[in-house]
């Protein structure tokens, strides 16, 4: 296979997995953002994680609401789990690494909150943790997850909503994750502060 041939079926993959996400995911997606803005409406905020290219996802979904997306609007309180390297190895030192979202949640989450857990791979100890905890702050959990994430999706709960977009890669998964990324953001400006004029 040349170059131009693998460059082509990075494209059409990427293609394909966008086109599946759109026909297959549009109403979860809709419905995430309901669930985003709501929580935000009633003084809540987002506690947001991952791990790896996840946590980057989660500090850039983090970094839009905080600042903006594509409009000049009030600030949306959400918080990146992994944004604080010092609590992060604190926490791993003292307790384990797979609590290392989960005591932040503890700390900082409350009802009112929601969980939002981006995730691209199967093993993931501190995920799962971190959703236990957003259970024992009553928080509802919304995951946006790939093929290959079972770990944390078989144990959430009926009321829980789950994005799975069709792409085994974790890297091919994030692409897609970040165009979801980006309609939850649109979709929840739209909630809160109404069509732009």
């Amino acid at each position: 296979m040349t170059p131009e041939q693998r460059i082509q079926n990075h494209f059409r993959q990427s293609i394909n997995g966008l086109s599946t996400t759109l026909n297959t995911q549009t109403h979860l997606i809709n419905s995430a953002a309901d669930r985003i803005a709501h929580a935000l409406l009633q003084g809540g905020k987002v506690l947001v994680c991952g791990n790896g290219g996840s946590a980057a996802l989660a500090l850039y979904f983090s970094s839009l609401l905080l600042n903006r997306f594509e409009r000049e609007r009030p600030a949306l309180p959400a918080i990146a789990l992994s944004a604080d390297p010092v609590a992060m190895t604190a926490i791993a030192t003292d307790l384990q690494y797979k609590s290392v979202y989960a005591q932040q949640i503890r700390a900082l989450g409350q009802h009112t909150d929601i969980l939002l857990v981006f995730t691209s791979g199967r093993n993931s100890a501190n995920l799962r943790e971190a959703v236990s905890a957003a259970y024992d702050r009553e928080m509802p959990v919304i995951v946006i997850s790939c093929e290959d994430s079972g770990n944390v999706s078989e144990m959430l709960q009926s009321d829980d909503l789950e994005l799975r977009v069709p792409a085994p890669a974790g890297h091919r998964s994030q692409e897609i994750q970040l165009t979801v990324l980006h309609c939850l953001c649109d979709l929840i400006d739209i909630q809160i502060f109404g069509e732009e004029l």
